[in-house]
């Protein structure tokens, strides 16, 4: 099954719905700013990524701005940081098994798809 985490406000994020819609796929839209994924989910995430922690963050946010530009955090903070402020997460992010993908480009969800 694949799964995207998704924001409907987020040109991207809504690009990539439309090609998983369109590769007839099943698939699962987990809104992530309503549903927020908790701090293991976070965790496997990340690692199906293949990234560090603060790779999945958002730096343009207000939040980021505000609380966190300029302070340098361990993975686990960076972590509890997302699982505060969920509009840290950068998106969309496209799973399918044990593998994951920012799709941004949105090019990028072919390595999903194959």
């Amino acid at each position: 099954m694949i799964t995207i985490y998704h924001n409907n406000r987020c040109t991207k994020s809504r690009c990539a719905l439309d090609e998983l819609e369109k590769s007839g796929k099943d698939f699962e839209v987990v809104y992530y700013l309503e549903t927020p994924p908790n701090k293991s989910e976070l965790q496997s995430i990340i690692q199906k990524l293949g990234i560090k922690p603060l790779g999945l963050i958002r730096k343009g946010e207000k939040v980021f701005t505000e609380n966190y530009k300029g302070k340098i955090l361990t993975d686990e903070e960076w972590i509890d940081a997302m699982v505060a402020h969920p509009i840290l997460i950068e998106r969309p992010i496209i799973i399918s098994g044990d593998k994951a993908v920012i799709a941004r480009p949105t090019e990028k969800i072919k390595e999903i798809l194959g």
